[in-house]
């Protein structure tokens, strides 16, 4: 029956024998439930969802349960031989479907061999000098450069900048706290003061659009977790808005009524990316290169490594330790023999 029900899904089924089968629920919507109960992020059910469906359509619709490590080995060996993935892509793959098998289904899956591995390359940050991030900066303007200062300033990550609440700011310390970072982790960060005044003014303007939206009957937002049961007025308080909220107010059926979601991070990229390519800057920028150019300058400037590891927000100091790497390069790292002739 749930194997007619996924064929249902894929094939865009709709006769009526097809429509008797749903009295469950569907696998890939299983999925989903244990995910957002696991509390796992809204680009991790995407992804994860995306995955199963693929591995189900791999092995032409056959039942998840009816299968094992030979035909996941298949997949992954597939994944990496005929669609020639990266090796972080493949784990991807791994990690959702081991989930499928573990979490949903409840199955022991046996070891899983003779499965053709992508190699995981190991790769060197891409790093700014502090003239190419003054450079790009000058050619972005408004959110997009707000957003990229407070990447560069303050170390952090795209999608941690854009879900900032206005209660996370706080402009007298200068601190910015993040909420559930990666890991699930709180941390504070630094609050450059060079974009203070354009913050607040920024701010400004965010509360009134915010009044305007209340005016309207809206002005609410997406809270994490439970808390708009907790707190039924949250989702409508100033302190819980966006920092950098979205141009329009879009209904999403998970959240219920109308709400102003966060910018989204396509916004930002395009900006950098096009604010690079004007003043000729030839490497691969992309927000995040700010966060790998904001650890970098902080060693440089002689910041012990576990200062640089905790506003950074990494688990492990080995992890902070490739920006070491980086800082061993260029004019302040070894210097060529070839030089000293």
């Amino acid at each position: 029956m749930e194997e007619a029900r996924i064929m249902q899904r894929e094939s865009g089924d709709r006769s009526p024998r097809a429509v008797a089968t749903t009295g469950a629920p569907k696998l890939l919507d299983r999925v989903r439930h244990v995910i957002r109960a696991k509390h796992y992020s809204r680009r991790t059910e995407s992804a994860y969802v995306d995955w199963i469906r693929r591995y189900i359509l791999f092995h032409r619709k056959r039942h998840p349960s009816e299968m094992g490590a030979t035909e996941i080995g298949a997949f992954l060996s597939w994944l990496a031989m005929n669609r020639r993935v990266s090796a972080s892509t493949q784990n991807q793959a791994l990690s959702a479907v081991l989930f499928l098998y573990r979490d949903v289904l409840h199955l022991n899956i046996d070891p899983i061999e003779h499965v053709t591995r992508a190699r995981m390359p190991v790769r060197v940050p891409v790093v700014l000098s502090r003239d190419e991030v003054a450079r790009i900066m000058k050619n972005l303007d408004g959110v997009p450069w707000m957003i990229v200062a407070l990447l560069y300033g303050a170390g952090l990550r795209l999608q941690e900048c854009l879900e900032l609440r206005v209660k996370d700011i706080d402009l007298e310390r200068r601190q910015i706290v993040i909420r559930r970072g990666k890991g699930q982790k709180d941390r504070p960060t630094v609050l450059p003061t060079a974009v203070i005044e354009p913050l607040s003014r920024h701010l400004d303007a965010v509360k009134r659009q915010h009044l305007g939206d209340l005016a309207r009957g809206l002005g609410r937002v997406v809270l994490p977790f439970a808390l708009d049961r907790k707190y039924p007025n949250a989702a409508s308080e100033w302190g819980w808005q966006f920092v950098f909220p979205a141009s329009r107010v879009c209904t999403d059926p998970r959240w219920g009524p109308p709400t102003r979601f966060h910018l989204h991070e396509s916004v930002v990229q395009k900006a950098v990316a096009e604010a690079a390519r004007q003043v000729g800057i030839t490497k691969r920028v992309s927000p995040h290169t700010f966060r790998h150019s904001f650890a970098t300058h902080l060693l440089e400037d002689g910041y012990d490594i576990r200062t640089v590891q905790e506003l950074l927000g990494h688990a492990d100091v080995s992890t902070t330790m490739v920006y070491t790497h980086v800082l061993n390069r260029g004019p302040l790292g070894v210097r060529s023999p070839l030089d000293r002739l």
